[in-house]
């Protein structure tokens, strides 16, 4: 397997680096800076239930069986045997996803901004039997100082953002990553794509951060244009719509290289 990094801490919600350092711009640590808030302070104990047995109501059920769909679906894109892969969770929440991986075989190293939510997913680890087989931190998902992977899987991390901040990560997470990158976008619609927008103008000081909406066009032509994206294309795509969950799921990989064998680095 390859040397894992331990990286210093990470992010403050104030929106500066404590630890690593990366080109994020402004506009993305602004945003990042509200999404960790919100979840770790507002939203964490929501998120335990969502992502728990735990009984929940008629809409919040359909996003829990709209985001397991996303996550068999996102695994679906991977080999199911992960042996020797060192796999980045970017933005994981709870820790299911990162649990599935290292089921698989893989090496995870699970980030997510809240540090209250990385406690769920240690526990989750724990009682899965995995913990000797995934590392959680609480810190920036772009943060260099968790060193190269052989795999990234962002799901639901980057629907918060606008399409260049969304190249901005893809670029960062690329820059350290042998193979495939495979995440979720919130995806436009003609009656999702208004309302969104028209949410915009309200104050949201409030209310959990907004989803971006963004055209499955726009996005595939802007990694296709981007220059700190040569040598990567889009892959796979399926949308998952189930109630009030709506997602979309994405592969970026590689074309300059060889996407590692499962296995190769054991």
């Amino acid at each position: 397997m390859s040397k894992q990094t331990t990286p210093t801490p990470g992010p403050s919600f104030e929106g500066t680096l404590t630890g690593g350092s990366h080109a994020a711009s402004d506009k993305y640590l602004e945003r990042r800076a509200w999404i960790g808030e919100y979840f770790d302070q507002t939203a964490a104990d929501g998120w335990r239930q969502l992502t728990s047995d735990e009984k929940v109501s008629k809409v919040r059920a359909t996003v829990r069986e709209g985001r397991d769909r996303m996550r068999h679906t996102l695994l679906s894109f991977l080999p199911t045997d992960l042996r020797g892969w060192r796999v980045l969770d970017a933005g994981c929440g709870t820790g299911m996803l990162a649990v599935d991986l290292a089921l698989r075989g893989a090496e995870v190293v699970a980030v997510d901004l809240s540090p209250t939510l990385v406690g769920y997913g240690r526990d989750r680890a724990a009682a899965a039997g995995v913990s000797d087989r995934v590392v959680f931190h609480d810190g920036d998902m772009l943060d260099p100082a968790y060193g190269a992977v052989d795999a990234v899987v962002a799901m639901d991390s980057l629907i918060h953002y606008d399409l260049p901040h969304i190249i901005e990560a893809l670029t960062s997470l690329a820059a350290r990553t042998r193979g495939p990158i495979v995440y979720t976008v919130a995806p436009w619609t003609p009656i999702l794509g208004p309302l969104l927008t028209i949410g915009r103008l309200f104050p949201q000081r409030d209310r959990s951060p907004r989803i971006v909406p963004t055209a499955e066009r726009r996005l595939r032509g802007a990694i296709a244009a981007a220059p700190s994206l040569a040598g990567w294309t889009s892959g796979r795509t399926q949308r998952i719509e189930r109630g009030f969950y709506r997602s979309q799921a994405y592969e970026l990989i590689r074309t300059d290289a060889s996407v590692p064998t499962a296995g190769a680095r054991a």
